[in-house]
């Protein structure tokens, strides 16, 4: 990564800049720079984050070697679920990880210089003014900002109720009345299509809508919050079959 030199924020309002510039700079991949953002996060590239700057811009690389690092860091591999969900929700994705980075480095900032508890609810508010970069790639910035906080609560559950979910949970048990070859096949239940494993009925599984197929959320590293934003899951077999002419 390219080491630009920006000065360390240390007032509620340095902070406060700060942080609107790194949140320019994601607006910006999410919304104008779409197309350049979408084609940089190439799943057969190593695990990408993507960074916005303090000079309203943005970058997608590699997390720093340093440990720890000099700043809270992004979310990881983001460009691994970019082919197995709808653009929009893949989207939305990123915006909720970058809303929460933001305030990651917002308030590090905040502990490193020791701002008291005064300056750190008036850091709170400053930033609560703003629209999330969610609500603004979804379209509902200007909505949210009017509407009451029960009128919140209700958007939260109508948006809830209104999510396409794919098929998860635990995979469903095999017919009883199958053939007397398949008894034992009956007996263990699915198996996950990557590790072959028919255990972890407790866990998290998902199937996959192309060949449907049963994994574990962890062998796939779909976790239950990321699947609430996919529509029609595709294992990673079924994507690069895909992705091949």
């Amino acid at each position: 990564m390219e080491v630009i030199t920006h000065p360390t924020p240390r007032t509620v309002e340095e902070v406060f800049t700060d942080f609107r510039g790194r949140r320019a700079g994601l607006i910006k991949a999410l919304t104008t720079d779409m197309v350049k953002f979408y084609q940089t996060c190439d799943p057969e590239k190593e695990n990408l984050c993507l960074y916005g700057l303090p000079n309203e811009t943005w970058e997608v690389n590699l997390p720093v070697e340093e440990v720890p690092p000099e700043l809270p860091e992004p979310a990881l591999g983001i460009n691994f679920a970019r082919d197995g969900m709808q653009e929009k929700d893949w989207v939305s994705l990123v915006a909720v990880h970058s809303d929460s980075w933001l305030l990651s480095v917002a308030f590090y900032f905040g502990a490193r210089f020791g701002f008291g508890k005064n300056e750190r609810k008036k850091l709170f508010q400053m930033i609560n003014e703003l629209p999330t970069i969610f609500e603004i790639v979804t379209g509902n910035a200007k909505q949210s900002k009017d509407l009451s906080g029960n009128n919140n609560n209700n958007s939260s559950k109508s948006k809830s109720n209104g999510l396409k979910v794919p098929k998860m949970s635990s995979p469903p048990p095999k017919e009883e009345d199958e053939s007397e070859d398949d008894e034992e096949d009956d007996e263990q239940g699915a198996v996950c299509g990557a590790c072959g494993d028919s255990d972890g009925t407790d866990e998290f599984w998902i199937c996959c809508d192309a060949c449907e197929k049963w994994f574990h959320g962890k062998c796939v590293k779909i976790t239950p919050a990321k699947a609430e934003h996919i529509k029609h899951y595709k294992c990673p077999s079924c994507s690069n079959k895909r992705a091949r002419p």
